[in-house]
């Protein structure tokens, strides 16, 4: 038996399905693309299936993982992957299976784009210049069973760093995104939101990279 990984997307519409929708939806899909996957064995048989460091509801992305067994290491990739896809949702698309060759305990940290559109720029710019000059950056991060901590931004993300393009603007961040921490991308839109008056609506956050805990590319 070997763990196979699938690399795909989450976009659009597709960003508001939750992860137990999406566990649903991934369960109806390798059931009718008829890969030969692994079941777990019972009353009720299903696919065991690890989803790495899952998005926040409404969250874009460009490598969302999902592990899942097979009894089987002959697979047609390409031709899985072609038919795995004509199972799946808009906005959900799959971009590569293959072996699982690292554990996905081993991410942690997450490389997210924010974009902004070109008439909402200058408001944009003025919030990153103001949140870079600020000696703190304090939000209310909400954990588990109603208990709430709070956070200094600044000490896990220091500068946004941005750059003005055709399109509007570009940003980048790097957020812890593991087992024992991660910091959720919407607090820092909260943040400049509560203190720099930008709408939410006029960011997009796309997550573009997993990484691991030096920072390389998780793959």
């Amino acid at each position: 038996m070997i763990t196979i990984r699938l690399w795909f997307t989450k976009t659009g519409e597709a960003a508001y399905i939750s992860l137990l929708d999406l566990q649903r939806v991934m369960q109806r899909a390798f059931k009718r693309s008829r890969l030969p996957v692994w079941y777990t064995q019972g009353f009720n048989p299903h696919i065991y299936m690890t989803f790495a460091a899952p998005l926040a509801l409404g969250q874009e992305s460009l490598v969302e993982s999902l592990d899942f067994k097979s009894e089987t290491d002959e697979w047609d990739w390409q031709k899985a992957k072609v038919d795995l896809q004509a199972c799946l949702p808009s906005g959900i698309d799959v971009v590569r299976l293959e072996p699982a060759q690292r554990s996905p305990n081993e991410i942690s940290y997450a490389v997210y784009s924010l974009q902004v559109a070109p008439e909402h720029a200058k408001e944009v710019k003025a919030a990153f210049d103001a949140y870079n000059q600020a000696e703190h950056a304090i939000v209310i991060k909400q954990g588990k069973k109603g208990k709430s901590k709070e956070l200094d931004l600044k000490n896990y993300i220091p500068k946004i760093e941005y750059s003005h393009r055709k399109e509007g603007l570009f940003a980048q961040a790097i957020f812890p995104t593991g087992n024992t921490f991660t910091l959720n991308p919407a607090l820092l839109l909260g943040y400049l939101h509560e203190n720099h008056s930008i709408e939410l609506a006029w960011v997009r956050l796309l997550r573009i990279d997993l990484l691991d805990a030096q920072k390389e590319k998780f793959c």
